[in-house]
C-alpha cells in the first residue's frame, strides 16, 4: 500500500490482542478496549484493506511432524539477474519455507526444514545445488530457536 496508516491507541491494541491469539472473539476484543463489537469488525477490516493485517494462519510446529533439523542456507547467485528463476525454482521445493533476498556474502537466505541430516543434504547436494544459476550454498544448523514471535506492536508509534 502506499498509503500509511496511522494506528491509534485502540488499533494498537486491537493489533497486540490478535498477534497473541488470532483466534481472540472479536466480542472479548471489544470488552478490553471498551468499544462496540462493530467497531472492532471495523477497524479490523480497514487495517485489512490497508494491508496492516494480511490474514491470520495456524501455527505447526515442524518438531511434531518429524521436521528436526532447522537450518538456514546462504545461497550466492553466478547471475544475480537471473534471481527471479531461481525463486521460481525454490519455490517447488517445499522445505524450502522462507526465502530473503539479502545484502552480504550471499543473495538470497533460505529457512529449510528437513526430517534429519540426511534429508538436509539431499535436499542440499541433489536439489539446490543443482539449480541453474546456483553458485554455492553455506548451511547454518539452528540448534535452538530461543525466541520466536510476531512484529511487536505495543511500541508502535500511535496518533492520540
Amino acid at each position: 500500500m502506499s498509503t500509511k496508516y496511522q494506528l491509534d491507541r485502540i488499533d494498537q491494541k486491537i493489533l497486540s490482542y490478535l498477534v497473541k491469539n488470532a483466534r481472540m472473539p472479536f466480542l472479548e476484543i471489544a470488552r478490553e478496549c471498551g468499544v462496540s463489537g462493530a467497531a472492532i469488525h471495523q477497524r479490523v477490516k480497514k487495517m485489512e484493506n490497508m494491508g496492516i493485517i494480511t490474514g491470520s494462519r495456524l501455527l505447526v510446529k515442524p518438531q511434531a511432524l518429524g521436521l528436526n533439523v532447522c537450518a538456514f542456507v546462504g545461497v550466492s547467485l553466478s547471475e544475480t539477474s537471473k534471481y527471479n528463476e531461481v525463486i521460481n525454482n525454490l519455490r517447488r521445493i517445499p522445505e524450502v519455507v522462507e526465502c530473503h533476498f539479502v545484502t552480504g556474502k550471499h543473495a538470497l537466505l533460505l529457512k529449510i526444514y528437513c526430517t534429519d541430516h540426511d534429508h538436509l543434504m539431499s535436499i542440499l547436494v541433489h536439489t539446490i545445488q543443482n539449480i541453474p544459476y546456483i553458485a554455492g550454498t553455506d548451511t547454518m544448523i539452528s540448534l535452538d530457536q530461543a525466541i520466536e514471535r510476531q512484529v511487536w506492536v505495543d511500541d508502535v508509534p500511535v496518533r492520540d
